[in-house]
């Protein structure tokens, strides 16, 4: 299954993005489901995360207060409202979803990729200061 990123594109510091993950052909609604990113020369790092039941949402210290994640069942879309951007946001964003159903897990455990098996090809974000 191929997770599919897109809203991405150039934005100037402060301003706002909206990106959406889409899964055709399958439904993630009973599933736990993540955003990470990877900026050129770092290493992959965890961003948000929501719950199976959405009933739960984590974030990274860098984007707490910033960033929203949501989904959306009846599109079957997962979302990342990213506002007050700053240049070091700027990276690759990758939405992931986990493969098993309405599965909780203790918070740290959302934050590592290894929880996650099915990855999108990442939508670019860059941030203009």
């Amino acid at each position: 299954v191929q997770l599919q990123a897109s809203g991405g594109g150039l934005v100037q510091a402060g301003g706002s993005l909206r990106l959406s993950c889409a899964a055709p052909g399958r439904t993630f609604s009973n599933s736990a489901m993540g955003w990470f990113r990877q900026a050129p020369g770092k290493e992959r790092e965890f961003v948000a995360a929501i719950s199976w039941s959405s009933g739960s949402t984590y974030y990274a210290d860098s984007v707490k207060g910033r960033f929203t994640i949501s989904r959306d069942n009846t599109k079957n879309t997962l979302n990342l409202q990213m506002n007050g951007l700053k240049p070091e946001d700027t990276a690759v964003y990758y939405c992931a979803a986990d493969s098993r159903f309405r599965t909780r897990y203790t918070g740290s455990t959302y934050y590592t990729g290894a929880l996650y098996d099915y990855w999108g090809q990442g939508t670019q974000v860059t941030v203009s200061s």
